[in-house]
């Protein structure tokens, strides 16, 4: 069964990596959830404000959005159960690796882009 990844900080411009995730983690055959509170759509997927709005179970998150915002969105990450986190590069600081291991998330700080076989500057 394909991993359903929620792509949080997803964007609808092609030149950021909030939408090159999306694209990559789509061919890879993954069911991507897009979250940005500021966009309706991205690649033609509905967009959700938040995990916390997403019907269902989540398998992976990956952050494209600075820490400090992070520092937020992992509270619900962590309400929503899902148990795989990557903190891409940009996303991750020393207080949201603790805040998330705090809340008993192991964050994998690297970029899931990579993580999955695919080339982040080539999509």
């Amino acid at each position: 069964m394909a991993k359903i990844v929620a792509v949080i900080g997803a964007s609808s411009n092609p030149q950021k990596f909030g939408n090159r995730a999306v694209r990559a983690f789509r061919r890879q055959g993954y069911t991507v959830i897009p979250i940005n509170p500021n966009e309706g759509e991205v690649e033609g997927l509905k967009t959700y404000a938040s995990v916390l709005d997403v019907p269902g179970a989540i398998d992976m998150a990956s952050f494209y959005l600075p820490p400090e915002i992070g520092l937020q969105v992992i509270e619900d990450v962590a309400r929503k159960g899902i148990p795989e986190v990557w903190l891409n590069p940009g996303a991750e600081s020393d207080a949201l690796i603790a805040r998330a291991r705090a809340l008993a998330i192991e964050p994998i700080v690297a970029c899931s882009i990579v993580g999955i076989g695919e080339n982040p500057y080539a999509i």
